[in-house]
């Protein structure tokens, strides 16, 4: 039997070679490709950040709303980021504060899993919207208006957030499996078993934002498995 000091030297050293894979992800307008938003780099809580929103004048009738990370091929692995969202001020009633993280993502956005939040849900009144804080969709064919009425309750789930305020998430991807951990946790606040793009799919990682959005990225990290 393996005694216990020599099972946490593997245990540890397992950790560190994977802490040691971590490419850590430069984030400037210059590190993206924008669709339909606009990438500015500013200092924001204490931290250099990377800006996301949609332009005033933009027109936007679909969810591919985006800044790909160039030169990123991800298949399995971990993403990390600290992000932060918030509604404009001119942002109408039903704006939340869309804010996530792409991943297989296409660098033209054909198509893209995305788990994203609703920070303005994590601490509302309404327990519905609380239940909505979080989100997986996959694009282009399955918005959340189309998962929550065919599938209700299984691509959304709860976390405590706060609108404006730094936030924590880690994506763990492997074939048909992603699983979302919000501000440390060690319990995943939301797991798909299903894929929509498949066990196959790669592509690149984007800065996700919503309607009525502005923003914040900064820490993006990705260890890849594959």
């Amino acid at each position: 039997m393996m005694n216990k000091k020599l099972l946490m030297i593997l245990v540890l050293s397992t950790g560190m070679a994977i802490l040691s894979r971590a490419q850590k992800i430069s984030l400037t307008p210059n590190d993206v490709i924008p669709h339909q938003v606009a990438a500015v780099k500013t200092e924001y809580k204490g931290r250099n950040a990377l800006a996301v929103q949609i332009p005033s004048s933009a027109t936007v009738n679909d969810d591919k709303t985006v800044a790909i990370i160039k030169n990123i091929d991800f298949h399995n692995g971990v993403i990390e980021a600290v992000i932060s969202g918030q509604p404009l001020k001119s942002a109408g009633e039903t704006a939340r504060g869309f804010v996530g993280i792409a991943f297989r993502a296409a660098e033209n956005v054909s198509k893209m899993e995305v788990f994203y939040l609703r920070p303005t849900n994590g601490r509302a009144d309404d327990q519905v919207r609380r239940n909505h804080a979080t989100q997986y969709i996959s694009i282009p064919e399955f918005p959340w208006e189309k998962l929550r009425k065919e599938t209700p309750e299984k691509y959304e789930a709860y976390a405590d957030m706060v609108p404006g305020e730094w936030i924590k998430v880690k994506i763990e991807v492997k074939n048909e499996t992603a699983k979302l951990y919000v501000n440390g946790a060690t319990q995943p606040t939301l797991i798909v078993n299903d894929l929509k793009q498949g066990k196959d799919s790669r592509g690149s990682i984007g800065l996700w934002i919503g309607p009525g959005t502005i923003g914040h990225f900064t820490d993006l990290k990705i260890s890849k498995e594959d």
